[in-house]
């Protein structure tokens, strides 16, 4: 059977996409300035609070806020696990990437009387388009690492959460599950058949076993170079990435240093960067990142999109709820802040 067969029947992207739209439509329900919507506004901001905006009457089921680190623990070992896999398919069965890398690699093989190190689990013959698909896989399950080990550190050691700090227990389990269904998403394109890779290399490792088995050859440019080769489209994504990155540092440096005292309460203005636009700059540029990794996807897979515009939902109303907080909370808050969107919103 075929691995794009094998996908379909096992129902992983349809099960993700399906799971981002139910994840979303409540939230874009909820955002509608229409009084039949005034219900569901209320309901998504009272499990989607946390810290000052959670609701008193949800008291009752919240955990403490400093759980935000199990979503990061969480994502980090997933998309670890995830890129590993397809990374190592990659480099096995999707190199050389260009035809005429891979007719020079033989020709040199032949006339040495050796082997390509790529031809000891010969499968079947890939395009060009994808095997460059899958590299660019490997490149966005990249940068969503380098994203999730920041935020891992910035919960350990930037953040100090109050002892009140608290979410709503649907508001935890709503970040398990974008932290679990988001490496997938972004490597359900070719998840299933790096795993059927995998699969038969554990077999052949227990039918033949180890002494039988060819030496495992790694060649540090070939786990790179496809990668530094991806195109133009990685780079401007790269560099979107990078921007919304280092903002997104730098705000959340401003908010962890709010607090001298880490067990207050208290809550500041906060001043400088883009908090000088909007009342969420780290939400923005949260945004940002995540438009450079559905850059860097290509732009054509639809689980992507999918889970950019949850994404965008989310954080959007998050950011609508803590600026009526703010505004609520001091009476010489900038009136000339934004929620999220500079000048705009």
């Amino acid at each position: 059977m075929e691995i794009h067969g094998l996908s379909v029947e096992l129902g992983l992207v349809p099960l993700l996409r399906l799971a981002w739209v139910a994840a979303t439509l409540p939230i874009l329900v909820a955002s509608l300035p229409l009084p039949p919507t005034g219900f569901a506004h209320r309901i998504v901001a009272r499990i989607g609070g946390r810290g000052k905006i959670v609701k008193p009457s949800a008291s009752k089921f919240t955990v403490p806020q400093r759980f935000f680190l199990h979503f990061y623990v969480v994502g980090v070992v997933l998309t670890t696990l995830v890129l590993l896999l397809i990374w190592f398919y990659a480099y096995k069965e999707m190199t050389p990437v260009f035809p005429d890398l891979l007719h020079y690699s033989t020709i040199t093989s032949q006339l040495t009387g050796g082997s390509h190190v790529f031809s000891i689990h010969k499968g079947p013959s890939h395009t060009v388009e994808h095997k460059h698909h899958v590299w660019q896989t490997v490149f966005v399950l990249l940068l969503m690492e380098i994203q999730l080990l920041r935020r891992l550190y910035e919960t350990i050691n930037v953040f100090h959460y109050g002892p009140s700090a608290q979410m709503h227990i649907f508001g935890y389990l709503a970040g398990l599950f974008f932290y679990i269904a988001a490496p997938l998403s972004l490597g359900s394109s070719c998840l299933l058949e790096a795993l059927n890779y995998a699969r038969g290399q554990i077999a052949e490792f227990i039918v033949k076993g180890r002494a039988r088995m060819p030496d495992i050859e790694v060649d540090w440019l070939g786990l790179l170079k496809p990668l530094l080769n991806l195109g133009w489209c990685q780079w401007v994504a790269a560099a979107i990435f990078s921007w919304g990155w280092l903002h997104q540092l730098h705000c959340h440096m401003i908010l962890g240093s709010l607090r001298e005292n880490k067990g207050a309460d208290e809550y500041v203005i906060p001043h400088g960067d883009w908090f000088r636009y909007v009342s969420c700059p780290h939400y923005l540029a949260e945004i940002v990142v995540y438009a450079g990794i559905l850059v860097a996807s290509g732009g054509f897979d639809i689980t992507v999109w999918l889970l950019f515009s949850f994404v965008v939902a989310n954080l959007v109303f998050a950011a609508a709820e803590t600026h009526r907080w703010y505004h609520q909370k001091f009476d010489d808050y900038p009136q000339s802040r934004r929620a999220i969107i500079p000048f705009v919103y």
